[in-house]
């Protein structure tokens, strides 16, 4: 069976599901599988929690006529969430880039949602499978879809196009990231144009950045809608803070909609790089011609997730927690903004970036750098690389683990700290005990 004779299943029975402990009765069962799962051998156990039909790609797991053995099951998501998108005619918004994409989504999802009935990206599902399953939930109803790209290997990003075939694109910027699966800064370059090349090819709308450089070689004489500080800018403003907290004072944008101007801007976001993920959120509403005042809105209620710039205040201490996850350019601008609040006790605790290659030590070693020079006095680093790194400047520990158990010991109180570190290191779990 294909995806498209398949497609009139799916019709049916929209729920996909793709883990066996939470299967939804009535749902479709995908067995996905890689390096440390196969879900192949769960397909059983969906099919007794009430699954319709579990798509596998093992013939020894079949056993009735509740399977379908196919030749990847992967593949089959992609090509069903791909035939699936070429059947609703809406307009369809990819967003990449290094940092800040899931917070621009969120903006711009809340924005959007003011006056349409939006699709998005749930959380960070913005690879090979978070992508076909996002598309796989949007239904006639839906009016725009907001997709996140997320990759770290060439190639990636032309896929998950080909999948959502996005008729706008956005690149929030162009970082120091995923060196071990892209090799070089020039290849995260070639990376992030995968998704302009496609804009491009099929003549759509393109939001940028327009004071980031690298961004407008990319595009060339392509027209683009830029946002950003610069004169030039449709859409321009500056950021301030306003305590703990951004601003945004809107200096220009198109005036062609009724009802009062957008002057300046209230948000619940941290740090003045966040100014570009505002901009280019107020950029693609008003594009899509949202009035001002739900510009408005949609920004300033918009609430971070979890971990992402979020200020969290405990019986002892306030934290600035922002670890989600890390890479060189985002360590730069978070430790840079930490230096510029006006706050007394200030605290760094650093865990480790992950999969930067053999640029590794190199990138941890500019890290250590950068504190020294922004004059951070009380700073706590969490693993391997920084632990081969330092020698008696800092406090460093071989992992979190470690650190729990010194901060357990050694408490402190009456501090602002700047928590950052890749996923991988689950900083998170040091909050009980600040």
């Amino acid at each position: 069976m294909t995806p498209e004779q398949f497609y009139s299943i799916f019709k049916k029975y929209r729920q996909i599901c793709t883990d066996s402990r939470v299967a939804i009765p009535g749902s479709l069962f995908f067995a996905l599988h890689g390096e440390r799962f196969n879900g192949n051998r769960f397909a059983g156990a969906a099919l007794d929690k009430g699954c319709r039909l579990a798509v596998v790609d093992d013939p020894l797991v079949v056993r009735d006529e509740r399977y379908l053995l196919v030749e990847n099951t992967l593949a089959f998501l992609q090509d069903l969430a791909a035939w699936h998108r070429r059947q609703l005619t809406v307009p369809v918004l990819a967003i990449t880039g290094t940092n800040g994409k899931t917070t621009t989504k969120g903006l711009i999802r809340s924005v959007l949602g003011q006056q349409f009935r939006v699709t998005a990206t749930k959380g960070n599902l913005n690879n090979h499978i978070g992508v076909p399953l996002t598309w796989l939930q949007a239904d006639e109803e839906t009016e725009i879809l907001v997709i996140e790209m997320g990759a770290n290997h060439p190639g990636e990003i032309s896929n998950l196009c080909r999948i959502a075939d996005p008729t706008h694109g956005l690149v929030t910027n162009i970082g120091r990231a995923h060196f071990e699966g892209f090799g070089s800064f020039e290849g995260v370059k070639a990376a992030k144009k995968e998704l302009y090349d496609y804009c491009m090819a099929r003549q759509g709308v393109i939001f940028q950045n327009g004071d980031d450089q690298l961004l407008r070689e990319l595009t060339g004489n392509y027209s683009v809608i830029t946002y950003g500080t610069r004169e030039s800018c449709r859409i321009r403003g500056d950021a301030k803070e306003n305590g703990r907290l951004l601003e945004i004072d809107i200096i220009k944008i198109p005036d062609h909609m009724p009802g009062p101007s957008l002057k300046s801007l209230t948000t619940h976001l941290s740090g003045g790089y966040n100014l570009y993920n505002v901009l280019a959120a107020i950029a693609v509403g008003i594009h899509f011609g949202v009035p001002y005042n739900q510009v408005a809105k949609g920004i300033s209620s918009f609430e971070p997730e979890r971990m992402r710039s979020e200020w969290i205040q405990t019986a002892e201490n306030m934290i600035l927690m922002d670890a989600y996850n890390a890479n060189p350019t985002s360590m730069h601008l978070a430790l840079n903004h930490f230096a510029s609040l006006d706050l007394t006790g200030k605290v760094i605790i650093l865990g480790d970036m992950f999969e930067l290659g053999k640029e590794s030590l190199a990138e941890h070693k500019r890290i250590i750098d950068e504190i020294g020079k922004l004059g951070f006095n009380e700073v706590y680093l969490a693993g391997e690389n920084f632990m081969k790194l330092i020698g008696g400047t800092f406090q460093v520990f071989r992992d979190t683990a470690s650190l729990k158990a010194y901060l357990d010991a050694h408490r402190l109180s009456g501090k602002n700290i700047l928590i950052k570190g890749s996923r991988g290191m689950g900083l998170e779990i040091l909050l009980d005990y600040l």
